[in-house]
């Protein structure tokens, strides 16, 4: 497979945003939704900032209060042994280390934007802030699906009840209508398809079992984006292949002669996050064609082996021109990459 990775990679880096309050320092921006808009590729970005802390003693976690209309932020001790602080990202109570309590960062959307597609210069403020209570930590890597006019814009909704899909949509990038949360939790990398199919929408969607099953891709359908059902089991996991840990959606369905093309993320047990690519069938999306047997990107370049969290690139939009697959992505949890494909080239490894 021919990998044209940008020379300007990573096109958007932390270092590159500006925090949206003083005292909070910006540790990602990644993970972004990408869509045509007029004459520019918007790209927007999951910004990740946390409290800046000058006592190494004390651990900060930012939540939104929705009775407020603020954030506020809460200190924990580390001396604290109510809680466990080992893993940066989280605070997590110590009699129950299976979830978190808390998240040491708050995630929000912010505009990158670029006449080339290469170079991208970043709104000053926030497109999309948390603003409810299924919001209060903060949302997470938006996807974009434009139909028609009207681009529907939908992310991980993260709270202390848990992590659901939630949408809003906008005609012009300024003006928001909320439609609430069409996934509840634990339900995550939620992508809709950009046209109805024989009279329905589709989308993709990973839940994550608890008891039985494992986090791996479903689909469902709706008459009108908002109502979903029929939930089907899609594509699952492969034992010692590149993708035995987890999958999920990364790209918006792409529409090709041969079906349609999902690129999709996958990770190993021991965490390592690669791109690979799934066929469905044109009329009945719910049929798998073909598969990926080997990842069609992974994590080779410097900024996506180090980083935040390394060893990983994670699939997040596709523009399509011709042959020419414009794939951007989140590098270690950290930055923004591109690289080019060929359409042809993807269609033609998969196998059955």
């Amino acid at each position: 497979m021919n990998v044209n990775r940008y020379e300007e990679n990573p096109l958007v880096t932390p270092g590159d945003v500006k925090p949206h309050r003083d005292d909070f320092e910006v540790i990602g921006a990644f993970n972004a939704g990408i869509a045509r808009y007029k004459d520019e590729v918007i790209m927007l970005l999951r910004v990740a900032e946390r409290p800046v802390s000058d006592d190494p003693t004390i651990v900060k976690a930012p939540v939104f209060n929705t009775e407020k209309n603020e954030l506020e932020i809460l200190e924990f001790d580390t001396s604290d042994e109510k809680y466990d602080f080992d893993d940066p990202r989280t605070i997590r109570k110590s009699d129950d280390l299976s979830r978190f309590a808390y998240l040491t960062s708050l995630s929000y959307t912010r505009i990158a934007r670029s006449k080339d597609g290469r170079n991208f210069t970043i709104d000053p403020e926030p497109f999309y802030y948390p603003s409810n209570e299924l919001e209060s930590f903060g949302i997470e890597d938006p996807r974009i699906t434009q139909i028609g006019d009207t681009y529907y814009i939908y992310f991980s909704a993260v709270s202390p009840v848990g992590v659901g899909e939630s949408m809003i949509s906008t005609k012009d990038f300024q003006t928001i209508e909320h439609h609430g949360m069409i996934f509840a939790p634990e339900n995550k990398d939620v992508l809709i398809f950009p046209e109805k199919v024989n009279g329905k929408y589709y989308a993709l969607h990973r839940p994550v079992p608890k008891s039985t099953g494992a986090p791996e891709i479903w689909i469902a359908e709706s008459p009108d984006l908002l109502h979903w059902g029929n939930h089907k089991y899609l594509l699952g996991l492969r034992d010692g292949k590149w993708d035995d840990g987890r999958i999920g959606g990364g790209a918006v369905p792409i529409k090709t002669d041969k079906g349609w093309l999902e690129l999709y993320h996958g990770a190993s047990k021991d965490n390592r996050y690669c791109m690979g690519a799934v066929l469905l069938d044109l009329n009945d999306p719910t049929k798998v064609i073909a598969r990926s047997e080997n990842p069609i990107l992974e994590p080779e370049a410097d900024y996506e082996v180090n980083g935040f969290f390394g060893n990983v690139v994670f699939s997040c939009g596709a523009l399509v021109e011709g042959d020419t697959v414009r794939m951007y992505y989140g590098v270690s949890d950290t930055s923004m990459a591109c690289a080019e494909l060929s359409l042809s080239e993807i269609l033609d490894s998969l196998t059955s």
